[in-house]
């Protein structure tokens, strides 16, 4: 088995809409009172213009010759504020691997790449957000390292 993870090319976008429409069905599942089910000719779009970005990229993730995860990247640049430092960072703004390619180092290889690419663009630090409900994706992100600093939270009415 070989894993190797790389910027993507355009002709790996497709593939990388699949691993995202399987996203996309995981977050309307787990909290279908605010993800839309399917995936939308809109959400096909924002990765072609996320490719096509300055500021971000397409990662992919390859067993052997499938494309078994990606992660969309942001490079953000905010100003200071009267409340906020200036801050710039690398943002995962998306991230997935193929159910039937998990628990084979995929996420940490993907995650292992964003973490050295920021350190080489002069980022000092990776963020990311997870959803609650995902277990599964907070406990792969905590094992890589990240940790919380901020909750956002909710009460029903």
């Amino acid at each position: 088995m070989e894993l190797t993870v790389r910027y993507a090319a355009e002709d790996d976008l497709d593939r990388v809409n699949q691993l995202r429409a399987m996203v996309q069905q995981v977050h309307a599942v787990g909290r279908p009172d605010l993800f839309q089910p399917g995936f939308s000719p809109a959400l096909q779009e924002h990765l072609k213009q996320k490719f096509q970005a300055d500021d971000s990229d397409v990662l992919t993730a390859w067993i052997n010759e499938t494309i078994c995860g990606f992660a969309i990247v942001e490079y953000i640049d905010r100003p200071a504020s009267p409340y906020m430092q200036e801050r710039r960072y690398y943002h995962i703004e998306e991230f997935g691997v193929d159910a039937a390619f998990r628990r084979r180092g995929v996420a940490t290889a993907l995650l292992a790449f964003c973490r050295r690419e920021a350190a080489r663009k002069g980022f000092d630090r990776v963020e990311l957000d997870v959803w609650e409900f995902n277990e599964a994706a907070r406990q792969c992100y905590e094992a890589a390292g990240f940790c919380t600093y901020r909750r956002y939270m909710e009460l029903e009415l």
